[in-house]
């Protein structure tokens, strides 16, 4: 096998699992602030959110490198926090896949949440508890199966992002070269075979994901 197989494949997992991480916890704090809440401007708001869902992935990573590229003050003022540009970086990967699957991980969240009965919620306020403690002792225990579901698709998504990936990360080997990067450029240089070696990688692990998320449905 190409011994350069397994740096896609390790680069994809690592950029998955930190941008699941960090996408996940951002879904869980929007969604745990805008529930219950009514303000002028909330279907706007959580409109802009789900946008990355529908838009074509290279408008995003378009969108990326226009609000975090070197000329933007959003970039520059990473690029101080770094020490160096954000784009075409590691965690420019990690970035475009957190823009791709928050939608994904914020609408399952945010499912889970609207599920847990409030009469539950009340009675713990009734008994003493504050609001930080029926968060994390009743609502998070009672919508635990939508949580989980919206991790593991985030972290499917994140696995399987390619449009804003290329166009905001590059596609630098061993350093922004996820799966599906590998394989549209072994497809385009004619090395079907490793091109064939990817993507049963990329499916296996997919499979995997769908089939933790399907028992935690049941």
């Amino acid at each position: 096998m190409n011994p350069d197989f397994w740096s896609p494949v390790r680069l994809s997992l690592e950029v998955a699992l930190v941008a699941s991480v960090w996408v996940f916890i951002l879904a869980l704090v929007a969604a745990g602030w805008m529930r219950g809440r009514r303000f002028p401007g909330k279907n706007i708001l959580e409109t802009l959110w789900m946008l990355p869902l529908v838009l074509p992935p290279s408008v995003v990573g378009f969108g990326l490198l226009m609000l975090l590229g070197r000329n933007s003050w959003a970039g520059q003022a990473l690029e101080r926090l770094f020490g160096q540009p954000v784009v075409f970086s590691w965690w420019a990967a990690v970035i475009a896949a957190v823009v791709v699957a928050f939608p994904l991980v914020y609408q399952s969240v945010k499912t889970g949440l609207a599920s847990v009965d409030p009469v539950l919620e009340e009675a713990a306020r009734s008994m003493g508890a504050g609001e930080l403690r029926v968060f994390w002792h009743v609502t998070l225990p009672l919508a635990w199966r939508s949580l989980i579901t919206g991790y593991m698709l985030g972290f499917a998504r994140a696995l399987g992002e390619f449009g804003a990936t290329l166009m905001f990360a590059g596609n630098i080997p061993g350093k922004t070269q996820t799966l599906p990067t590998a394989i549209y450029i072994a497809v385009e240089t004619g090395d079907q075979r490793l091109a064939t070696y990817w993507m049963v990688a990329i499916i296996w692990v997919s499979f995997v994901l769908l089939s933790v998320v399907y028992r935690v449905q049941r």
